[in-house]
């Protein structure tokens, strides 16, 4: 298995926070509030900005 940085916990949105990490040449990362919502990105940045868009996408269907 490759690399595995250690595990952060950041601030997505107001009231909602996110666990990310990186594996491998990925960023991966879920919200911690919200079941379901899990992305990944290229980048750090890109994966903050997909799981704010999937954040968005579920508080919309609810």
């Amino acid at each position: 298995m490759g690399t595995v940085d250690d595990r952060q916990v950041i601030e997505v949105a107001p009231g909602y926070t996110a666990t990310i990490q990186r594996r491998e040449r990925w960023w991966i990362g879920w919200m911690d509030e919200v079941g379901g919502v899990n992305s990944q990105g290229a980048t750090r940045e890109e994966l903050i900005d997909n799981l704010g868009s999937a954040l968005h996408e579920a508080l919309e269907m609810k």
